[in-house]
């Protein structure tokens, strides 16, 4: 089974996916985390790498790549990034998109990497921003558009093992073999 996790930064990607991944004796594979050790080995933080991906789509688009590799290539996967669900088409077999109003995610991204909640709130609005514009210039996506999604949660609303429990729930409850859903993901979309 192919799960993905997908939302902006500081929605509870991260905690879910690993959390899901540990429920359903699933691997965890984080985009986040492969950008961040990306921008690490070149010597930027995630914010001036995002800011250099502005200028290089080379950085954008060998990640996702290498993300959709994953995605055709792998079982058994919760595959999380802001565009695992576009990048796994039809490959996946459960898509979920979790958000959080902007404050609550800017004090998650503040508390997580120790910094002011304003400087957070200003840092996330700006790389949501970024690459919602780089998604639409590369590949055509609208990140907005959620019906690509099997379920979206606020995560605002529930605390990390609620959400769990949800998600534990939904996806067993899914059976790919009934599935009759048609989602606009088998685009040509270059990745």
């Amino acid at each position: 089974m192919l799960i993905t996790v997908s939302g902006p930064p500081g929605s509870g990607k991260s905690t879910t996916a690993s959390n899901l991944a540990a429920a359903l004796d699933l691997e965890h594979i984080s985009g986040g985390d492969i950008f961040r050790k990306l921008a690490d080995e070149r010597g930027y933080t995630p914010l001036e790498f995002n800011k250099l991906a502005e200028e290089d789509d080379q950085i954008d688009r060998d990640l996702d790549r290498r993300l959709r590799s994953i995605a055709v290539d792998r079982d058994d996967v919760v595959l999380e990034s802001r565009l695992a669900g576009w990048l796994a088409g039809d490959h996946a077999d459960f898509r979920v998109w979790l958000d959080a109003p902007l404050d609550v995610r800017a004090e998650r991204v503040a508390d997580r990497e120790d910094k002011p909640v304003e400087e957070a709130r200003e840092e996330s609005a700006a790389r949501q921003s970024s690459e919602a514009d780089r998604y639409r210039e590369y590949y055509g996506i609208d990140i907005t558009d959620l019906t690509i999604y099997d379920l979206a949660v606020n995560t605002a609303r529930w605390d990390a093992d609620s959400v769990l429990d949800m998600l534990v729930t939904a996806v067993g409850d899914y059976d790919p073999a009934t599935d009759e859903g048609t989602y606009p993901v088998e685009a040509d979309y270059e990745f």
